[in-house]
């Protein structure tokens, strides 16, 4: 935000509005530039993307198998092909039953889309005059006698095309335009329709993927913004080449299952209630805030951190979600989230970092852990579930007014909006001191437009907003805002962008989001904790996760073999499983949930399946109780497929 007004604020605060330039369209550029690098992506992982959100426009799930020529043609067209009756025959044989996802990746490898020029070519080879045009009657001989015929419909539907044809002729150059553009609509709302549901894409096999050396944790990655992805981890699943597919081998079958089946009593977490060290008053504290932001995909990000312990002490770590102040009457979604944390220490000589402990203990809202830490430098990586942070159902019909104009023609913003701006001035000031630093404001600005705000751009803003400490103070973020609202001349587009990434609905409603608070109290010394990244975790979280499902939970074998394994954790508020795939070969597991009762995971489905890849772990699912105030009983059988 800051960034964009460099040029513009002292004109803006000695001129009229109108003197800016386009806000708008810096912003967006901002946001489509930084998205275009986040959706960097190969050319195979396209192709599957694109088989995907086209099988899944006819289909619930990749998991469904093509019972039927109709339903291959029809998912050939949503792929953008246009299948001929020999190209179905080719694939569906008398002999064919079904086909699956597999089958259906590997027929689009063979059957190429038609180009522009392919097209162009075939016809001029009919364009007996060269002009450009083909007369209806040379046309329909040609299509209904020669190759493989059309029918009298078929062709009928193509004459009676207004935009192509006139005075009984077919504009081929604009039959070809036409063509292609219907192609790329086809695909284009397929991939649209992927986008959007969320529950569609976690029907898809999940799989463990192993992250590039950058998706670690390091205090100089980059801070990710919000840019919705299309390629993720549940995308890009079971890119079978069609080796082992329904064209040449019977369906699949179940290996073999094991099942489980835990009961859990109400309220249940008194058994393990996180309690304070009694002397911890006399302790030294370090605190900071942070949010854990919802993706488009379905992802969850936050802030991470960097956390230095001088001596070693006795400690006490705690996270919990941040009590807003909120509108009477309206309450605060968020605090029912689920979080903790897990800390990490990078062993000396080694690159990777090693789980130290993680939060287990709980009191209401509050999640906790306490024992003895070393002295030296350890990244602390806040986490939730996803049991409770889902993408919002509720469809919101009214919008929420951001701005106002006075009897002077003068804009203001509205109360609601106030509320929303303190409450994101509150999420962003990490350290509770009332005031933004440039360090606290980037994280902001990267998470809403992916641009980081420099000195020049900072020392503008000191400027012209009121500041204090050379930190701008909550009127002054308040004053920036306004100022957006002003150079756009009341247009709350690039101000929705804003709330958006923050995690609000169109009625003002955090939904999205949750704000939360760390408290890290240590007996000797005091600890220092600094915000130095924002993002999931990336793939060595991913291990400390499994490991401290392995290292504490119950291990069964899932094959006659004991290559598949099956690692449950079970704490008195979640079930956590993880899948060990000790095979040279990729593992699918179903999961069916669907005895299960009072329990919600993290998938948003009953029955699912998951991909692991050799020599790999993965966690498969977060279970949690609906209502903890009831019993509820975790039954869960996971079944391999072969």
């Amino acid at each position: 935000m800051i960034q964009e007004y460099r040029a513009e604020c002292f004109t803006w605060m000695a001129s009229s509005p109108g003197g800016h330039a386009s806000l708008s369209s810096q912003k967006s550029t901002l946001w489509e530039c930084s998205r275009a690098k986040k959706l960097q992506v190969t050319e195979e992982e396209l192709f599957y993307m694109n088989c995907r959100a086209a099988y899944l426009t006819v289909f619930k799930s990749s998991l469904e198998s093509i019972m039927s020529r109709d339903q291959l043609c029809l998912a050939l067209q949503k792929a953008g092909r246009n299948p001929s009756q020999k190209t179905i025959d080719k694939y569906w044989t008398p002999q064919t039953a079904k086909l699956n996802f597999d089958d259906f990746c590997a027929i689009l490898k063979k059957e190429k889309p038609t180009s522009k020029s392919e097209l162009l070519k075939a016809f001029k080879k009919i364009d007996v005059n060269n002009d450009g045009y083909i007369l209806h009657t040379d046309l329909y001989k040609i299509l209904t006698k020669r190759g493989e015929k059309m029918t009298p419909e078929e062709m009928n539907a193509i004459i009676n095309l207004a935009d192509i044809n006139v005075d009984g002729k077919l504009d081929y150059v604009k039959f070809c335009k036409l063509y292609m553009a219907t192609n790329e609509q086809c695909l284009k709302t397929a991939l649209e329709k992927l986008e959007i549901d969320s529950r569609m894409r976690l029907q898809q096999l999940g799989s463990h993927l192993e992250g590039s050396p950058d998706s670690g944790i390091s205090p100089l990655s980059k801070l990710s913004p919000r840019i919705p992805r299309n390629i993720d981890q549940e995308t890009m699943l079971n890119r079978g080449d069609g080796r082992n597919s329904s064209l040449q081998s019977p369906a699949r079958k179940y290996e073999s299952s094991v099942s489980f089946n835990i009961s859990m009593g109400a309220n249940s977490g008194r058994n393990s209630k996180l309690l304070e060290p009694n002397s911890i008053k006399e302790w030294q504290c370090a605190q900071s805030k942070g949010c854990f932001f919802l993706e488009e995909n379905g992802e969850i990000v936050s802030h991470q951190y960097k956390i230095h312990v001088a001596q070693r002490s006795t400690a006490y770590l705690t996270i919990r979600p941040l009590n807003l102040s909120q509108e009477k009457g309206s309450s605060s979604p968020w605090l029912s989230v689920d979080t903790a944390l897990y800390l990490l220490k990078e062993s000396e000589g080694q690159a990777n970092l090693q789980l130290v402990c993680f939060t287990e203990l709980r009191n209401r809202e509050m999640y906790g852990w306490s024992g003895e830490l070393g002295s030296g430098l350890y990244y602390l990586i806040p986490f939730t579930t996803g049991c409770w942070l889902k993408k919002e159902k509720k469809h919101v019909t009214e919008e929420a007014k951001l701005v106002c104009r006075g009897e002077k023609g003068e804009l203001f913003l509205t109360k609601k909006f106030r509320s929303a701006l303190s409450d994101i001035f509150d999420i962003i000031d990490l350290d509770g001191n009332g005031l933004i630093s440039l360090d606290e404001y980037n994280f902001f600005e990267l998470r809403t437009s992916g641009e980081k705000c420099d000195e020049d751009a900072w020392a503008v803003c000191k400027e012209n907003f009121d500041t204090k400490k050379n930190e701008l103070t909550r009127q002054g973020f308040m004053d920036l805002n306004l100022m957006e609202a002003n150079d756009r001349e009341g247009d709350p587009s690039d101000l929705w962008v804003t709330l958006h990434s923050m995690g609000y609905n169109k009625a003002l409603e955090m939904v999205e989001a949750c704000p939360f608070i760390i408290d890290i109290y240590a007996e000797k010394c005091r600890p220092r904790i600094k915000a130095v990244h924002m993002g999931s975790g990336g793939r060595h979280f991913e291990k400390a996760i499994c490991k401290s499902v392995i290292n504490k939970g119950d291990a069964k074998a899932l094959d006659s073999h004991e290559s598949v394994f099956l690692h449950t954790y079970k704490s008195d508020f979640r079930i956590t499983s993880v899948l060990e795939n000790q095979s040279e070969n990729k593992a699918i597991i179903h999961v069916n949930n669907e005895l299960s009762k009072n329990c919600v995971n993290n998938r948003g489905l009953n029955v699912f399946a998951v991909e692991v890849a050799p020599k790999s772990t993965m966690v498969c699912q977060h279970v949690m109780p609906v209502n903890e105030r009831q019993e509820w009983v975790y039954n869960c059988v996971y079944s391999l497929v072969l």
